[in-house]
């Protein structure tokens, strides 16, 4: 089947058969389509419509559906169009974890009813287990299906044990292996079921050393783990090493995806998860708290040219060069920050103390900021104003060193006070090093012009 691609003509279409209730229509084409692709339609249809359609899908499809859309989007789908009973029937089909997620966008009230009137009582306890987790932890991020089997069962009995497990676990990559206080002992793979004899004991063929996480483990560290170690899927123990869950590749990816998204925001200044369809006053709220320092910062930044009025009033080809050292600054520090930023993102028990990574800064502020001042240094020559050559070549050089040092030392301060440091590398870095850039600028051409 070719790659499904939404068109306008397309959706159009779909639109039109909705609204003319053209069943056989719209049936014929949603089985053609996978629940993924089902889900891009929804996306951008309302939620009256995308209730419609799924309402054609057989519940297991529907189920599958609603698991590929985003969380903080399923509210658009259900909150107003579905009944409990509904809702009751496709999370009786999801994952523990992806029903867990669905719920969270609804009103506890509502949550709890859906819980309350689920069929299957051990999905309910699986809910209710997970629920306790935050949602960026190793526990909010498993699923507590996955297939177990015991130490002293034959491979006989643990090919029926998973015959009976597996029919609520969609992925199995390999079987877990428990002593009888459910104490993750280890793992033994599909392969190794397959080629050993009937009558041979699990804890005769079980690999003892696998890799695992504890219910607090972040879910940044999870999606390490999983990397270096090239994972399909990892176990999840509680304190006492008890197996809990797993969690899928796929949870990880869309926990990355989702938290890169949140912190590209963030680093752009914007305030709240919005997305480009949102309302204009949404938009518009999620971006104010920004500007507002944005502009504060650059109410400052003439502040502090104004201190310096008598200065340019002398010397007037000193405004030329305000421009570069703000943007210049403020370049340097959001460079220097995301590498940290990086950094901290990817801890390990080698990295660099504070000492080394500022004399790391400083060198290579020093090289950039020589380049940049001799290439400034050289336009102020050819403009004819030699006088300033000094003045805008050590400006440049100080205003790069200064702005790493800040790059450098905001996230850290940013993430001793717990405080997300990707937000480090936004408005706030360039408004800061708008204020130093200038500033130093304007305190150097006085010194070496003998501008008083």
């Amino acid at each position: 089947m070719a790659a499904f691609e939404l068109t306008k003509e397309y959706l159009l279409a779909i639109e039109e058969a909705i609204e003319n209730r053209n069943t056989e229509y719209l049936t014929a084409e949603l089985e053609e389509h996978f629940p993924a692709d089902i889900a891009a339609i929804l996306y951008e249809v309302n939620g009256e419509q995308a209730h419609y359609l799924l309402q054609l899908l057989d519940t297991e499809k529907g189920a599958e559906v609603l698991s590929n859309i985003e969380k903080e989007d399923l509210k658009k789908f259900i909150k107003e169009q579905f009944t409990v009973e509904e809702i009751s029937t496709y999370v009786n089909l999801f994952d523990s974890d992806d029903a867990v997620d669905l719920l969270n966008q609804l009103p506890i009230e509502f949550r709890e009813k859906i819980i309350a009137s689920l069929e299957d009582r051990e999905q309910a306890r699986f809910i209710i287990d997970l629920m306790h987790y935050p949602e960026d932890v190793a526990g909010g991020l498993m699923q507590k299906e996955l297939v177990k089997v015991k130490m002293g069962q034959t491979v006989s009995e643990c090919v029926e044990e998973i015959r009976d497990q597996a029919e609520n676990v969609d992925k199995v990559y390999a079987v877990y292996v428990v002593d009888d206080h459910q104490i993750l002992k280890g793992i033994v793979s599909l392969k190794q079921l397959v080629l050993a004899r009937r009558n041979t004991r699990v804890e005769n063929i079980f690999e003892e050393d696998i890799v695992y996480v504890d219910t607090t483990k972040s879910g940044d560290e999870v999606a390490q783990i999983m990397q270096k170690y090239d994972l399909e899927a990892i176990p999840v123990v509680n304190a006492l090493g008890r197996l809990l869950g797993v969690i899928m590749i796929d949870d990880v990816i869309d926990f990355i995806t989702e938290k890169a998204e949140d912190d590209i925001q963030k680093m752009a200044g914007i305030t709240d998860d919005v997305e480009e369809d949102d309302s204009v006053w949404k938009l518009a709220k999620s971006r104010i708290p920004w500007l507002v320092i944005g502009v504060f910062g650059s109410l400052m930044a003439a502040s502090v040219i104004h201190q310096f009025e008598n200065i340019l009033a002398r010397i007037s080809a000193l405004a030329m060069f305000i421009p570069i050292m703000g943007s210049t600054g403020g370049n340097v520090g959001i460079q220097t920050s995301s590498l940290i930023v990086q950094s901290l993102s990817e801890k390990t028990p080698l990295e660099m103390s504070l000492g080394q990574r500022l004399v790391k800064v400083v060198q290579v502020a020093l090289i950039n900021g020589i380049i940049v001042g001799i290439v400034a240094g050289a336009y102020v020559y050819i403009i004819g104003e030699p006088d300033l050559f000094w003045v805008v070549f050590l400006s440049l050089i100080s205003v790069v060193i200064l702005a790493s040092f800040m790059g450098t030392i905001t996230p850290l301060v940013l993430e001793k006070f717990g405080v997300n440091p990707a937000i480090a590398s936004g408005p706030f870095i360039t408004t800061a090093n708008d204020l130093i850039g200038i500033g130093t600028y304007f305190l150097i051409a006085s010194s070496l012009l003998n501008l008083q």
